[in-house]
This record gives C-alpha cells, sequence and structure tokens, in this order.
C-alpha cells in the first residue's frame, strides 16, 4: 500500500515513511492511492472478532512494512481492558429505539482522541527504535487532542511533544490534564490566540522543510494518517454491534471540529461499510455545516470564531477536510491544490461548484448546527430519561443525529469525552457535578508548567531549537 499527497506531490510513499512526517513536502494530506474494499465475507468474519483482532485485520490493509507480528503486538499492547475499561472497548450505550452512544472516552484522558493516539504512541516508539532515531512531535489542540496525546507520549523513548493550545480557552480540567503533566518529554506551549491560531503555526513549522528536517519535526494531529487510520476501526465494531447482519445499514452522528472523526467514517464507508448517513454536528462554529448545506467553505477569522461550552469544536478551519474534498473532487490534486493553496489563502473561502455539490449525496454527508442552549437541553433530557451523563459535545452530536433519523436505520451517535471535562455547563444543565475517576481527583489544584506565547511561528521555532 502506497500514499500520494491530496496536492500531487509525485513521490508515492510507504506507511512507515509517512507515519513521522504529518504534512507532505507539498503542504497536502496524505491519503493511501486506493482504498481497500471490504467484501460480504470479510465483514461476516471481521463481525466474530474482539477489538485488538478487528483493528489488526484493518490496519493490516493499509500498513504492509511493519512484520505482521509486530504490527499485531502493537495493537495488542495498545487495546486492552486495563488501559479502555472494558474488554469491548467501545461498546455501544441504548438511549430510544434506534439511538445509541459509541463509548469512546474510557481511555486515560477521558477523550476520544485516547483511541488512537494510544496506537500512535506505541507506533512511534517501534518505528524510532528501528530507526534508531529520535522525533519532536509538534501540535496544536482545542482541549482533548492535548492531553491524549502527551498521556501517550510522557516517558517514550527518543520523544519529545511540543503541545500548542489557545491560551484561556480549553475548560479548566482540560488546561490541568496537559498542564500538570511534569515530565521532562513534555512541553506545553499557551498561545495568545485561537486554535486555528495555534494549527496555523503547525502548519507553517511543518512546511519549512528545512527546519523540519533539521529538527525531526513530526505531528500527532488527525492530519496525521496513522492516527486517522487507527479511528476507522471504531466504525466497524460500532457498526456491528448495531447491525443484526451484514447487509444492515447504519448511521454514524459525529461531533466535528477538525473533520478528522468523521473522516474516518468517511473511510469506513469507502471501504465498504454499509454506513447509509454520516451526520456532521457542528456548535456555533459552523463552517463545516454551511459547506454540507450551501457547497461554499468560508473559514472565519481569530475574531470570529465563537467561545462556546463545546470548546473542542471552537474551530473555523477544518485541517481534514482536504481530504474528503480530494475524493469528492475524484482525486483531482491540481484542483484540490488550487482551492487550498490558492483561495483559500487568498479569500478564506472557495466554492466547490454545482457539479461536486450535487455528489455529496453520494458520500452520505448530512449536516447540522447546535448552540449552548440546545446543549443544556439534551445534556438534561439524556440525564433525566435514561440516567446517562454526556459531554457537551456529545450532546451537538445527539442533538443533529435526531435531525436525520431514518426508519429501520440504527444511529451511533459518536461519544466524543466524558462531562468530568466540562462540569460547568453539565452543572448548570442538571444542578450537579458530574463524576470523575479517582485518579482525576483534585487535577485542577496540581503544579502547572507551560509557557505563552504570542501568535508567531518563528517565536515556536526557537522554542523547539532551544529544548529538542
Amino acid at each position: 500500500m502506497k500514499y500520494i499527497s491530496t496536492r500531487g506531490d509525485a513521490q508515492q510513499r510507504s506507511f512507515c515513511e509517512i507515519l513521522l512526517e504529518g504534512l507532505a513536502p507539498d503542504g497536502g494530506l496524505y491519503l493511501p492511492v486506493r482504498y481497500p474494499k471490504i467484501d460480504d465475507a470479510t465483514l461476516g468474519y471481521w463481525r466474530l472478532l474482539p477489538y485488538h483482532e478487528l483493528a489488526f485485520e484493518v490496519l493490516s490493509l493499509f500498513i504492509d512494512d511493519i512484520p505482521a507480528s509486530d504490527l499485531r503486538a502493537l495493537v495488542e499492547k495498545t487495546y486492552t481492558a486495563e488501559v479502555f475499561g472494558s474488554f469491548e472497548i467501545a461498546p455501544l450505550k441504548p438511549l430510544e429505539p434506534g439511538v445509541s452512544l459509541e463509548a469512546l472516552s474510557n481511555g486515560p484522558t477521558l477523550a476520544f482522541k485516547d483511541m488512537a493516539m494510544q496506537l500512535l504512541g506505541n507506533l512511534f516508539e517501534y518505528e524510532l527504535a528501528r530507526r534508531g532515531e529520535t522525533l519532536n512531535i509538534l501540535g496544536a489542540t482545542s482541549g482533548d487532542t492535548g492531553s491524549a496525546a502527551e498521556y501517550a507520549m510522557r516517558g517514550k523513548q527518543g520523544i519529545r511533544v511540543f503541545m500548542l493550545s489557545p491560551h484561556g480557552r480549553m475548560s479548566a480540567f482540560q488546561q490541568a490534564q496537559m498542564f500538570s503533566l511534569q515530565d521532562a518529554n513534555i512541553h506545553n506551549i499557551a498561545i495568545e490566540g485561537v486554535f486555528d491560531d495555534c494549527q496555523d503555526i503547525v502548519k507553517a513549522v511543518s512546511n519549512d522543510l528545512a527546519f523540519k528536517r533539521r529538527h525531526k519535526i513530526g505531528t500527532v494531529n488527525s492530519i496525521n494518517w496513522a492516527r486517522l487510520l487507527a479511528q476507522v476501526v471504531y466504525y466497524f465494531a460500532g457498526y456491528f454491534h448495531a447491525s443484526k447482519s451484514d447487509f444492515d445499514p447504519v448511521s454514524f452522528a459525529v461531533p466535528s471540529g477538525n473533520f478528522g472523526n468523521i473522516c474516518a467514517g468517511h473511510v469506513a464507508r469507502m471501504m465498504g461499510l454499509p454506513i447509509k448517513q454520516l451526520v456532521l454536528a457542528t456548535n456555533e462554529n459552523d463552517v463545516l455545516d454551511e459547506f454540507f448545506r450551501t457547497g461554499t467553505y468560508r473559514v472565519r477569522s481569530s475574531a470570529e470564531t465563537h467561545e462556546t461550552s463545546s470548546p473542542s469544536m471552537d474551530i473555523s478551519k477544518a485541517s481534514n477536510f482536504e481530504r474528503f474534498v480530494f475524493d469528492l473532487l475524484d482525486r483531482d490534486a491540481q484542483r484540490t491544490r488550487r482551492l487550498f493553496k490558492t483561495e483559500l489563502e487568498q479569500h478564506a473561502s472557495f466554492s466547490i461548484g454545482q457539479e461536486a455539490f450535487a455528489r455529496i449525496p453520494d458520500f452520505g454527508f448530512v449536516s447540522g448546527s447546535s448552540t449552548h442552549a440546545d446543549r443544556l437541553a439534551s445534556i438534561r433530557d439524556t440525564w433525566q430519561r435514561f440516567g446517562l451523563m454526556i459531554d457537551t459535545h456529545t450532546a451537538d452530536g445527539l442533538k443533529v443525529a435526531r435531525e436525520h433519523l431514518e426508519p429501520d436505520v440504527p444511529m451511533i451517535v459518536l461519544e466524543t469525552a466524558l462531562p468530568a471535562k466540562f462540569a460547568e455547563t453539565i452543572v448548570e444543565a442538571i444542578g450537579r457535578e458530574p463524576d470523575r475517576p479517582a485518579a482525576m481527583q483534585g487535577i485542577e489544584q496540581l503544579p502547572k508548567r507551560f509557557t505563552v506565547m504570542p501568535v508567531d511561528a518563528q517565536a515556536v521555532k526557537d522554542f523547539i531549537a532551544d529544548n529538542g
């Protein structure tokens, strides 16, 4: 299996070549040359497998430059009941008939990002040891990616993490999870801006190829194909839990900010998983919802990006969106490059045209948005009717999911975090504090270690050079 850039870079690369890379040299994102197709017999076999064996089967279709025995060992080491709370790893929580939550937030940082990041940490350590190299990981987080990456990479041999976050824009719990880590290989940088500013800095540093190579810069954001690939697995697992046979369609509702989580669903659907709808849910930062309604992608400035009670989705520039547009445009790399490199940078927007817009239903995408009042109502209703507490992002997903229900098509809402991470809004909704694991008690009072910086890519480069 080889990988190509969405912007047309001529060189095809293997999985391990792109594992430590992030962006392609031309600024594009990596995708496989083709999506492997799953037949009915394979689906029937996979239905019987425990999660770690399912993960091996899915990943081995995309990874052929790690020996199968090594890949199997890495997957078995990652997906354990000790790390994820149950042997099922991603069990379903039924709500009303036809609607379930897929529990993806039982890992060490209480967010779905652990599902991929735990594997990524093990893959990085394995490949770096094989090469005898070190890696400086540069990432940006709006809340959950940072802690998931840091908990997965802390203490790992040959790895240092430099994580950018928007100063003062995460929940107190999210900040404490990251900033309380005292490991020498973890560096938290609080940027005086919004998440999109952090993400722009990561891309600017990654696009400085000389600096990137000199300081061995890699990424853990969902621009990293390996992380997105790991997320494909739980779409298959959710499908098998919700469907009765290997022909029944199932829909997924996905709270979406950076488009990585739902892009993994797109990949699963392209592989042949019978997904009827991919329901994209945004909060008040509704750039993606606007695109799927109009065909126009119009990013917002930092000043126009709302600060909301589902802060991990306070994003107006979705990094992974380019992957879907590339597929939507029949993998026309030159046109993709023109839209994202020229039109978006010059005009902060682009339109895909009527012909491409008309093809969106062929990919199963529908969308909707949610407000703070909607989140409160969904959290309160779910607690009162089902005795189940959900976080603010999952509430966005559940609200939009109900707008797209179809008879006899199960709807799976991807749970994105546990409510303990957003206690203030939970109290506002139901009048009580959410429960939190014993290991996270009093985390906000721990000493914090972080550095505040302006929106300045050069300052970040200097910090990496001094501490890498």
